[in-house]
């Protein structure tokens, strides 16, 4: 236990899915604090967080916290639920608890810790936070491929895909490997550009890598048309 007055937060990076790739140093922390957060789903389900970390440590022993996160954009439910999951962190943290809040992947990329700790250093600045690296997703799928990423000189991009045409043009045009990161709701878009640049056949597409779920197709063309689950990314590679 943390006998200082004010817990720390930390924010552990589990790894992209599979329960064997979190580091030694995550598995401590998750052991040694008092309270273990995690993402936590509104109807149903666990995240992959959540299943990872049951693994490691017993539910009946530790305080868990479970945190929602909205799916949303709308500014004004976003502030309100944000605020109620500070405030869950901070009543563990102001006892003198330290928090491990365990997050898919790492949690300084793409990740909801990133708005988390911000949130708490502006509310409550005396908390001290600390960041444990975990294995991306992006980490996973090149492996996963068999893919290597960038060598020598090249030059990778980790991009989140959107509607923005021009944009996804512009990110593989200036990058010789791209990683899509959430791709299925704009995939057909995608795999427009790649035909109108001659590199439909350089891409492919993964779904909930390194899981028991994971799904490959080595070629990203058999999906056009087809829905795909949130958690896919797609990889070119010139």
């Amino acid at each position: 236990m943390n006998t200082a007055a004010v817990g720390t937060l930390y924010g552990v990076g589990v790894g992209p899915g599979d329960p064997e790739l979190i580091t030694v140093k995550a598995y401590r922390m998750i052991q040694e604090c008092e309270v273990v957060a995690y993402p936590k789903k509104r109807r149903g389900g666990k995240s992959y967080s959540h299943e990872i970390v049951e693994l490691y440590v017993n539910p009946e022993e530790k305080e868990m916290l479970g945190l929602i996160f909205p799916m949303t954009k709308d500014p004004v439910v976003l502030e309100r639920e944000w605020n109620k999951t500070v405030v869950a962190c901070w009543e563990a943290l102001s006892q003198g608890k330290d928090v491990a809040f365990v997050t898919e992947g790492d949690p300084n990329l793409y990740s909801t810790f990133i708005h988390l700790a911000r949130l708490m250093k502006d509310l409550h600045p005396e908390v001290p936070i600390v960041s444990i690296p975990g294995i991306s997703s992006v980490l996973g799928a090149a492996a996963a491929l068999e893919l290597p990423l960038a060598d020598g000189d090249q030059q990778v991009g980790i991009i989140p895909a959107t509607e923005d045409r021009a944009a996804m043009k512009r990110a593989i045009e200036n990058h010789d490997t791209v990683v899509f990161i959430k791709v299925a709701k704009v995939l057909d878009l995608i795999l427009d550009v790649l035909d109108e640049l001659n590199l439909g056949d350089r891409a492919s597409v993964i779904t909930k890598v390194t899981s028991p779920y994971e799904m490959v197709w080595h070629n990203a063309r058999e999906l056009r048309g087809q829905e795909l689950e949130y958690l896919s990314l797609m990889v070119v590679s010139k």
